[in-house]
């Protein structure tokens, strides 16, 4: 985790996630924490044709480690840093997993919630191997389809494992205190793991399902339909959520209830993609919840995305730190950022965003500024020397480059060097203006709780931060204009580059379909619609090979 502080002026950095990183008389080190999860968490993750196979020799074993109280938080921290890094040393060295690229997990989720969508376009499509992605036409065998699918069961691994050595039971050997810190760092590994089902449900739907109580070894896990992993979910989430802490009162960068609930309504909101039932009702509950909980908006929209993010724990309700000291991560904000700096460009300056170099991998297509006012201060694009439209995907000239995001300090200087630590930059998974374009996208479509009056005003919040000035002329929204549409685009001007776009198009059905294009959608210049199977991603086809249970039924 990052060295900042949150509200309660605590940290939990990841100097405190791994004993014995500094410390010769403790007795684990950072290899240690992750062979302990992974003689416990091989299941059938290491069957996969060597994909997986880092079932470590070592005398070390999980009865070792859970034998002190204190090593708990350590272990937890590695369920944290496993959604940023993915190794055990800096920058993600000796790597976790082996699988393909063997990419960490923002990376790749990243690229499978935005490199399909009118967010993002690629300059890199071979070297990066982001073709497929960028055309929706990934199959069983993509790469990235195939890291994302193990990196999110690793994480599901590394939670069970400690959830396992964390009940009732296993912590009774240890003081009152103990047990209840632990009973707290359980509540969030169980949070960990329900986010990781969720990213498994969004993009694969129907997956293998395994949990703390299923046998280690050699194992395949059953079937779960998309249905069963939201009842799922939803049960452990609303099981948990009196046992985290407030915003208030919780270490930064830790999962609190305010995470919790944007779980929940985010899932309602998408309820009938997974289970074909509407839930619109528990979205605005869920979403009135953390309304209430004491968040406000970040009177400015930019200091949301720059390397001081961490002190928006106003608006950020749940982050994931990156940090170019303690978590260093060349995926994650640092790919974002650099790669939206250009490496050819006579105009745009790296310096201006806090970095190095461009990498020059990404720019965005040019429906999306299409969508932004002038006057919008989140119309956040490098133009000079670009072409809004893209007449040729992979060249950097054509496409405007997405300036949201940087490395600068609110002091305007380079918060890290980029080359060696990548960026100081947090990503916020969920923050406070997502719940007020859920609860109103909610109302629009007949969820009760609220009122068309209220969603009105939320939306509208956000357009006052955006406009400033020039709200009451350009911002200001009218009962009439509040439509389905509406929210839509807006919540393209306000999540840009928050890895919610796919899903969004999947939710208003024109992801896939003639009912929106973009260019180069279906690999053409002016776009097309795809194969309603695009709406997912397959399970890999070495699980498939593994694992008897699963199948990609349109695949």
């Amino acid at each position: 985790m990052k060295s900042k502080k949150s509200k309660s002026g605590n940290h939990f950095t990841v100097k405190q996630t791994i004993a014995g990183l500094s410390n010769p008389q403790k007795k684990y080190n950072m290899k240690h924490i992750a062979i302990y999860f992974l003689l416990a968490g091989t299941l059938f993750l290491g069957a996969c044709e060597g994909d997986l196979d880092q079932f470590p020799h070592a005398e070390t074993t999980a009865a070792d480690v859970y034998a002190d109280a204190s090593n708990y938080k350590a272990v937890l921290g590695k369920l944290y840093v496993s959604f940023v890094i993915n190794g055990q040393e800096r920058g993600g060295g000796n790597a976790d997993l082996s699988s393909n690229s063997g990419q960490d997990y923002m990376r790749c989720y990243f690229n499978l919630q935005q490199c399909g969508t009118d967010e993002v376009a690629s300059t890199w499509l071979e070297g990066d191997l982001v073709g497929n992605l960028s055309y929706l036409s990934w199959d069983a065998n993509d790469p990235w389809v195939a890291d994302m699918y193990y990196r999110i069961y690793y994480n599901i691994t590394l939670a069970n494992e400690f959830i396992r050595n964390a009940g009732d039971e296993q912590i009774a050997k240890f003081t009152d205190s103990e047990q209840e810190e632990i009973r707290q760092y359980r509540a969030e590994a169980r949070f960990m793991r329900a986010l990781a089902y969720y990213h498994a449900m969004d993009l694969y739907r129907n997956i293998p399902f395994v949990t703390e109580a299923d046998p280690v070894g050699a194992y395949a896990p059953p079937r779960y339909t998309a249905a069963e992993v939201f009842d799922y979910i939803e049960s452990e989430l609303m099981d948990i959520e009196n046992d985290l802490l407030s915003v208030g009162q919780q270490e930064y960068g830790r999962a609190t209830r305010g995470a919790a609930w944007a779980l929940l309504a985010k899932m309602y909101l998408n309820a009938e993609v997974y289970t074909s039932t509407a839930h619109y009702t528990e979205c605005i509950t869920y979403c009135n919840k953390i309304l209430t909980e004491g968040y406000a908006l970040e009177s400015d929209f930019k200091k949301l995305f720059n390397a001081d993010n961490h002190l928006r724990t106003n608006e950020i309700i749940f982050p994931l730190p990156v940090d170019a000291a303690h978590t260093v991560s060349w995926g994650s904000t640092t790919y974002m950022v650099c790669g939206s700096v250009s490496n050819t460009s006579d105009f745009q300056k790296p310096e201006d965003y806090g970095v190095v170099s461009g990498w020059g991998m990404f720019r965005v297509r040019g429906e999306l500024p299409a969508l932004y006012a002038d006057t919008d201060g989140r119309n956040l694009f490098f133009t000079e020397g670009q072409t809004q439209y893209l007449d040729e995907i992979d060249n950097q000239s054509y496409g405007y480059f997405m300036s949201k995001w940087s490395n600068l300090n609110d002091a305007g200087e380079a918060a890290s060097n980029t080359v060696d630590g990548g960026v100081n930059t947090d990503f916020p998974l969920f923050r406070l203006a997502d719940v007020h374009l859920m609860l109103a996208e909610s109302v629009l479509r007949g969820g009760e709780g609220s009122s068309r009056a209220t969603a009105l005003d939320l939306i509208n919040q956000l357009r006052v931060r955006a406009f400033g000035e020039q709200y009451e002329s350009d911002g200001r929204l009218s009962d009439a204009e509040l439509t389905l549409n509406l929210i839509l685009d807006e919540r393209a001007r306000e999540l840009s580059w928050e890895c919610t776009r796919r899903t969004d198009l999947i939710r208003y059905n024109r992801f896939t379909t003639a009912d929106y294009v973009w260019q180069w959608k279906g690999g053409v210049v002016d776009g097309k619609a795809v194969d309603s199977k695009y709406n997912y991603y397959p399970i890999p086809t070495s699980d498939l090979t593994a694992n008897p249970n699963l199948s990609n039924d349109e695949y």
